[in-house]
C-alpha cells in the first residue's frame, strides 16, 4: 500500500476572523452525530486564554442535539492550522475527553469557506458561513479534499434550512449521542 503524502495546511489562519458560526455542507459520516441531522453547524468563540469555545448543533426529529468542546493549537510554535479539538462523553455526563485532530485544509481569503479535516482522513467537512454554498467553490474544496487523498465518495451533504433553525427544543437526555453510538 503506498504511502499517503502529508496534507497540506493553511498557514497564518487569524482565529478572531474564524470565530462566529460555520454551517456544514457536507461530511463524512460520523458516529458521533445522528445519522438524519439536519441544519448542523458549529459556533466558535475565542476564549481569553487563546482556546476556542466549540459549540456543535444538530437537529434531529424537530430537536436540538448538541455537544460543547475546546479547541486549541496542536503546537503554539507552528503557524499552521492543526488544532485539536477535546470533547467529553457522553456530553449529559461529561466524564470521558475525546481528543481529535482539526486540520485547516483551505481557507478563502474571505473566511467564507473551509476544508477540515484530519491526518487519518476517516474526517472531513466542508463548511460554509452561509447555509448554501455555490456549486464552483463545492467543487473545489471536493477536488482539494481528493488531491489530499479523501475518498470524496463518502462525502454526504448536509441538509440546511433557509433560514437556519433557532435553537428550539433541546434533546437534554443525550438521547441523538446514544443513538449515533449505535448507529442509529
Amino acid at each position: 500500500m503506498a504511502t499517503k503524502k502529508e496534507m497540506e495546511v493553511v498557514k497564518g489562519v487569524d482565529l478572531k476572523r474564524y470565530m462566529g458560526r460555520w454551517y456544514e455542507i457536507a461530511s463524512f459520516p460520523s458516529r458521533f452525530q445522528p445519522k438524519n441531522g439536519a441544519s448542523t453547524r458549529a459556533t466558535y468563540t475565542l476564549n481569553e486564554d487563546g482556546t476556542v469555545h466549540v459549540l456543535n448543533e444538530t437537529w434531529s426529529d424537530g430537536k436540538r442535539g448538541f455537544i460543547e468542546g475546546s479547541a486549541y493549537k496542536a503546537d503554539p510554535s507552528n503557524d499552521e492550522a492543526k488544532l485539536k479539538v477535546k470533547f467529553y462523553v457522553p456530553p449529559f455526563l461529561p466524564i470521558i475527553p475525546v481528543v481529535g485532530d482539526y486540520w485547516v485544509l483551505s481557507l478563502d481569503d474571505d473566511y467564507q469557506y473551509a476544508l477540515v479535516g484530519q491526518p487519518s482522513r476517516k474526517y472531513l467537512w466542508i463548511l460554509c458561513r452561509k447555509t448554501h454554498m455555490d456549486d464552483e467553490i463545492y467543487n473545489q474544496l471536493v477536488e482539494k479534499a481528493k488531491e489530499e487523498g479523501y475518498d470524496v465518495e463518502k462525502l454526504h451533504k448536509t441538509q440546511q434550512t433557509d433560514p437556519p433553525p433557532e435553537e428550539g427544543p433541546k434533546d437534554t437526555k443525550g438521547i441523538w449521542w446514544i443513538k449515533s453510538i449505535l448507529g442509529m
